[in-house]
């Protein structure tokens, strides 16, 4: 869908009065572009002979923010989808019983799929923040700026998909799922609040040289 299109129409298309493109899948495209500044740092210190010894620790890094990229666009175009989805159900007719009752199903099961997206974005945010923190101690110091924008942009995608995943909670039924999805997100914000402090830390502190 969007990957194939020039980015001004996907940009329009978030920007117009519609729907979808909304605040999930815009996470998923800040988190993909958090995860370019990943890869331009590593490839910009792989190979040169004073970082050699890293050689190995950049390779993976740039193999799994390729991973965490193709991951991380795929969401951004299945948020689209799903909400659509979300929009449908609505849409049902509600003229009787039977049919209330099947557009409040169908209401529940979409609106589940689209909080399951931007948690997958969540966790995969918090992936590249991971691996932009193995990368600042070794990447090549000219282009530590560029790791600070990978951190802040990861660090943005996570939130802006937590408030999806939030906002799609409040309306679902199923306490137990509510509970268990509340809970991985608080554990995965507490990771996020240490990795990023971290990497601020160790940016500025280079910076500063």
């Amino acid at each position: 869908m969007y990957r194939n299109e020039p980015l001004d129409k996907y940009l329009l298309d978030a920007a117009a009065g519609t729907p979808a493109p909304g605040g999930g899948s815009i996470a998923a495209f800040v988190g993909a572009l958090a995860t370019t500044m990943v890869s331009m740092s590593a490839k910009f210190t792989v190979g040169k002979e004073e970082f050699k010894q890293f050689d190995s620790q950049l390779k993976k890094i740039l193999e799994e923010c390729e991973k965490s990229r193709e991951t991380l666009l795929s969401l951004m175009e299945e948020d689209v989808k799903v909400y659509g989805d979300v929009n449908k159900a609505l849409e049902l007719s509600k003229s009787n019983e039977a049919e209330r009752n099947k557009r409040s199903e169908a209401i529940q099961k979409a609106t589940i799929m689209a909080m399951i997206v931007p948690l997958k974005a969540t966790m995969c945010c918090l992936y590249v923040l991971q691996q932009t923190r193995a990368l600042v101690d070794i990447v090549n110091p000219n282009l530590i700026s560029d790791v600070g924008v990978a951190c802040y942009l990861a660090d943005a995608a996570f939130q802006c998909a937590r408030l999806n995943v939030e906002n799609n909670l409040a309306t679902i039924n199923g306490q137990s799922l509510v509970e268990k999805v509340k809970d991985e997100i608080g554990h995965a914000e507490k990771k996020v609040e240490v990795v990023f402090k971290e990497i601020k830390e160790r940016v500025l502190e280079k910076m500063r040289r």
